[in-house]
């Protein structure tokens, strides 16, 4: 199971090997213009895709991403990369323990990602969220936000309070309602979408979302680049608009047998020594893996 650039050898099937699909990712992360500290960080695997985003600042908000991140590595590598929705439920839960022991709930995280799992009735995106960090599904020229936001702002606009528009510009758009490591609310939501060729998907802090409008984003998802160079742009663009914030994105291509490029890995190959690509942005890096398929006491809190 592909799950590192230094080992991409020694694949083996999986029991019921999907046919004629390939993956293509790409990632990167950086500081932002008007921070000092990033405290996003990332796991990238053949299988599992994740962006966590620290909140907390020198309370150790990035140690609450590192810990969210690292925590779903162990477990993908503890099952061989054989996981669950289930079971990522569970590593969560040993996250949110793990980051409360390390900074006294004085620190905490979201985290959005994808699972790709592979069942009888084919392979499909587990995907989760806890925060406001988001996953899309850009497919057909179109772009779905497939999580939800759990924030002060998403509640106010489902109740009717505010508008779409008033979403990017409110003065509470920091504020969130659930996280890893702080507050009683940290259980993430699911959504499953099926996996088919063509499709885009994209996990990213607010970083990018907050800067970004959707038609800005949808458009560069869909202007023909590859999935790294479609990373670079979107992160150079939310630089532009801003860069008020760390920004860390995730592309993940699903692609055609016959369109696969050197490199790029066979939905089902898996490796048996790989270990996961765990990365904390403690500053501004960029982390190019094109090609390299395989990772307080309320219930508010305001990021910072």
């Amino acid at each position: 199971m592909v799950a590192s650039a230094e080992n991409p050898e020694d694949p083996r099937e999986f029991e019921q090997e999907p046919a004629g699909l390939y993956l293509d990712y790409g990632y990167g992360s950086h500081v932002g213009l008007r921070r000092e500290l990033n405290e996003d960080s990332s796991v990238i695997t053949d299988t599992l895709f994740a962006v966590a985003d620290g909140m907390g600042g020198h309370e150790a908000g990035e140690v609450a991403s590192a810990l969210a991140v690292q925590t779903l590595a162990d477990g993908w590598n503890r099952a061989e990369g054989r996981i669950s929705r289930d079971q990522i439920q569970t590593f969560l839960a040993e996250a949110d323990q793990r980051i409360r022991e390390a900074t006294d709930s004085k620190a905490g995280t979201t985290v959005s990602g994808a699972l790709l799992e592979d069942h009888e009735g084919g392979l499909s995106w587990v995907v989760f969220n806890i925060g406001d960090s988001r996953t899309y599904l850009f497919e057909q020229g179109q772009m779905h936000q497939l999580t939800r936001d759990h924030s002060q702002v998403q509640d106010m606009f489902d109740s009717g309070l505010i508008t779409a528009e008033e979403l990017h510009s409110h003065p509470q758009r920091n504020v969130i309602t659930r996280a890893l490591g702080a507050g009683d609310m940290w259980d993430a939501d699911f959504t499953t979408s099926a996996v088919r060729a063509g499709q885009r998907l994209m996990i990213c802090s607010d970083g990018l979302s907050g800067e970004l409008t959707d038609p800005e984003i949808a458009r560069i998802l869909g202007a023909g680049r590859n999935a790294q160079d479609t990373v670079d742009w979107l992160i150079h663009q939310s630089l532009r608009a801003g860069g008020r914030d760390n920004v860390t994105v995730v592309v993940v291509d699903v692609q055609q047998q016959g369109d696969q490029q050197p490199g790029e890995q066979q939905l089902g190959d898996q490796q048996q020594n790989g270990l996961p690509d765990v990365t904390q942005h403690t500053d501004t890096q960029h982390q190019d893996a094109h090609h390299e398929a395989a990772g307080q006491d309320t219930a508010e809190h305001p990021k910072v």
